[in-house]
């Protein structure tokens, strides 16, 4: 292949990313093998026991924003984009399978021998891995028409950046101009040293006041590639379970691309570096999502606090962390589970890492208490009420004796000593307030009266 082929396409990155992913043997379903097939529109059939070459090839196409097929089939690919002769990385390659001519495989191409062609793929080995196939099995390569646009709302990825987006936009709102605010003058989120940036201008005296009077006028379409390219891209969207990508967007826009990484990783379990990588793409479709938005939504709260302006903005930024999480769970319950919650792999504690100490959150899998009951029990067999009396009885009883003449002789006091009687009353108050705590934690039913008499 030609040096000036070697530049690597932005669905190879995808592609690569997914090294390594694997059928799991018996009835369990890999869930990122399942998320391929969902993506490319086949959720009733999202298991890994289906057959997912094209699936991983579409899914991969539509995180770079390029539509694929929506086929289960590898031979739909001969009529995707445009052939070419000479192909270039990541061309996707079309094989037969067998002497069927509707069977076949597809997968990226990533190096070429004399007698073999070398595949980026899923399915192969069941599993994504590299492997190479004859040349004799060759039925075509394919690259994306000329005329298709990465940005495109027609594909699913760019579907859903533009559904969040306008969210994101009634958040952020129109002009504001607001002294306290560090990012000063901002329109539609959008500050000006952002939008100096983008017009590739610098931001100085002779600048400002006509990048202000501009910035109040941004086009929609200079917003949306901003949104695109400095927040939705660079936080690794695309490559996220449609709930969580939004709730990551919000984040990344608001709170910087660089932390909405580490808070994420922090609310997946996963090691905290800010590098959003395979490790943690496989825990964002593997962790029960509605868990990891809760988790991510404290986090950010917790994050809010700490900032020296939360008195000024704190409101608004909680209710909108708030509202970014209802939109998410919101999406979250409509969608397919990610995985069955009896194989979910139980989250570590969280460690925030903006805080040194250890923050625990909300448990959601506790069991539920025992339900109430109708049926009372005698006060008379309840540990509690006992273990009460006997702690009122070691410490009130010698008092209420000494009142009815009853008392200890003072030559008795002398040989036991006052330490001995000290302790039999501590002895009593110590099982009388055991037995309390037991008969607390024992007690499912409520107290009732039952007549007794007592003979004297």
């Amino acid at each position: 292949m030609p040096d000036a082929t070697l530049r690597q396409p932005a669905w190879l990155d995808h592609a690569w990313a997914e090294l390594g992913q694997r059928e799991i043997a018996g009835p369990a379903s890999n869930a990122r093998i399942d998320d391929y097939i969902r993506r490319v529109g086949h959720p009733k059939v999202a298991d890994d026991t289906t057959p997912w070459c094209a699936a991983f090839v579409g899914a991969c196409l539509e995180r770079a924003g390029i539509a694929g097929t929506g086929s289960l089939l590898a031979r739909s690919y001969l009529s995707w984009g445009e052939e070419v002769s000479e192909p270039p990385l990541g061309a996707v390659t079309v094989l037969s399978r067998g002497a069927d001519p509707a069977l076949g495989h597809v997968g990226f191409l990533v190096g070429m021998t004399g007698a073999r062609v070398v595949l980026l793929g899923g399915n192969q080995s069941e599993a994504v891995t590299v492997e190479g196939f004859a040349r004799s099995r060759l039925l075509g390569f394919r690259v994306p028409a000329a005329k298709s646009d990465p940005t495109s709302p027609i594909t699913t990825a760019a579907a859903g950046f533009d559904w969040s987006l306008a969210r994101i936009l009634a958040f952020e709102g129109g002009f504001t101009d607001d002294r306290f605010d560090p990012g000063g003058p901002t329109n539609k989120g959008i500050t000006l040293a952002v939008y100096a940036a983008f017009r590739k201008e610098a931001l100085n005296s002779a600048s400002h006041a006509r990048l202000k009077a501009d910035l109040r006028r941004i086009p929609d379409a200079d917003v949306r590639h901003i949104y695109l390219e400095r927040y939705w891209r660079p936080a690794r969207c695309p490559d996220l379970p449609m709930p969580l990508a939004h709730f990551h967007f919000d984040c990344a826009v608001n709170q910087g691309v660089a932390g909405a990484a580490r808070m994420l990783q922090a609310a997946l379990g996963v090691a905290v570096d800010g590098e959003i990588g395979p490790l943690t793409l496989a825990a964002a479709h593997t962790r029960r999502l509605s868990q990891t938005l809760e988790r991510y939504a404290a986090i950010r709260r917790e994050r809010y606090r700490g900032l020296h302006h939360f008195w000024r903005f704190g409101r608004g930024w909680l209710a909108r962390v708030d509202k970014a999480l209802a939109q998410a769970l919101e999406l979250t319950a409509a969608a397919a589970p990610q995985i069955p919650a009896a194989t979910e792999t139980p989250l570590p504690e969280i460690v925030n890492p903006m805080e040194k100490e250890t923050k625990p959150m909300p448990d959601t899998g506790n069991p539920p208490l025992p339900a109430p009951s109708s049926e009372a029990k005698w006060w008379g067999n309840s540990l509690t009420i006992w273990g009460t009396f006997i702690t009122a009885l070691s410490t009130v009883a010698p008092a209420i004796l000494a009142v009815f003449g009853f008392d200890i002789p003072s030559s008795l006091i002398e040989q036991l000593g006052t330490d001995v009687v000290t302790v039999v009353q501590a002895v009593g108050g110590l099982a009388g307030t055991i037995m309390t705590i037991v008969g607390r934690t024992r007690a499912a039913l409520p107290l009732a009266r039952r007549p007794m008499s007592l003979r004297i």
